[in-house]
């Protein structure tokens, strides 16, 4: 049961950043979109889509809540002003997606709130990783640190390079989804955005060592991680070489996988604690009978149900964008 549970917390964050991602990414190039024409076809780009790729966030709180409640009451101790920051700027850009659309003097406000609830979103959620790979302050298994007890240079820093990833993954989503000069500005941006990315994940990466060489160890002694950075130098090259021949399926996918292969990184590194070397995955997991209760009602059904309403949902709005007076 804890390993099911282990593997459904993975799979809903994995999806959440893939997903929320391209549209938090999207919500942030959305401030250099020019004129009214390019905005409005970014939007119809992830307009079906976006109020359910945030479902996967809710998910993933349900999961901790219910199977690792342990961690979930630690995480909330640590990061309850940012996570009500992240929540409160989801909040906005949902507001201003809509609102834009009925407002014409008002409209340059629910613009600005649509960036910044996508930027708020997504510094949060990577200055939270960076915190848990710096360590949190804990002392017999709780929390100490305060309500800024998370925040350092590091944790900015994640959270910035988190940002800029974002934005890449929205990029190559754009790529796919769209026609004309919304897809060669987003070729342009593609190679920028790759750019910056590269350095803050090297910038992290030596920095994330320098601060724990506990983890060195752990790779020196599980040579299989390093297939991660291979997977991701891989996907880095694809990545060119698909926006050299105009592939627009190619960047996306060479950006998951950049993405699968960092989450992969960060997970095994840290295996098997959830709050890094405070924290195991068996002393984190509620008691058996409330995995095996949730597995008969959650597990069985509606996470399966979940994926499968994903996959017809990407199904029905497949394809490109093309121009139409209605939202779609």
């Amino acid at each position: 049961m804890i390993t099911f549970w282990v593997a459904v917390l993975a799979a809903s964050i994995l999806i959440y950043v893939l997903l929320d991602g391209f549209d938090l990414g999207v919500g942030i190039i959305f401030a250099f979109m020019p004129n009214e024409g390019r905005r409005l076809s970014l939007l119809q780009a992830i307009e079906p889509l976006w109020d359910g790729n945030e479902t996967w966030l809710v998910v993933t709180g349900v999961v901790l809540w219910g199977a690792f409640p342990v961690v979930y009451a630690t995480l909330l101790s640590a990061f309850y002003l940012p996570l009500l920051a992240m929540l409160a700027g989801l909040i906005l850009r949902g507001v201003a997606f809509e609102f834009r659309d009925k407002s014409e003097k008002l409209r340059w406000v629910w613009d600005g709130g649509f960036v910044l609830g996508s930027l708020v979103a997504a510094f949060v959620q990577g200055a939270a990783v960076g915190a848990l790979v710096e360590g949190l302050p804990m002392s017999n298994g709780h929390y100490v640190g305060g309500d800024f007890g998370w925040l350092s240079p590091f944790a900015a820093l994640c959270g910035v390079g988190l940002c800029v990833g974002y934005a890449l993954l929205g990029a190559a989503w754009l790529v796919y989804k769209c026609e004309g000069e919304l897809k060669k500005t987003a070729y342009r941006l593609i190679r920028i955005l790759s750019a910056g990315l590269l350095f803050f994940l090297v910038v992290v990466f030596a920095l994330a060592l320098n601060k724990n060489l506990a983890v060195m160890d752990r790779w020196m002694a599980r040579p299989i991680l390093f297939l991660f950075p291979m997977a991701s130098v891989v996907a880095a090259l694809l990545l060119g070489a698909s926006v050299k021949q105009r592939w627009d399926a190619g960047p996306f996918i060479s950006v998951a996988v950049i993405f699968a292969s960092a989450f992969g990184t960060l997970a095994l590194s840290f295996w098997p604690y959830m709050i890094p070397f405070v924290i195991t995955i068996d002393r984190a997991a509620a008691p058996h009978e409330s995995l095996s209760f949730m597995f008969w009602g959650a597990g069985l059904f509606v996470f399966p149900l979940m994926l499968v309403y994903l996959a017809f949902n990407y199904g029905v709005f497949r394809g490109k964008n093309r121009p139409s007076a209605d939202h779609y």
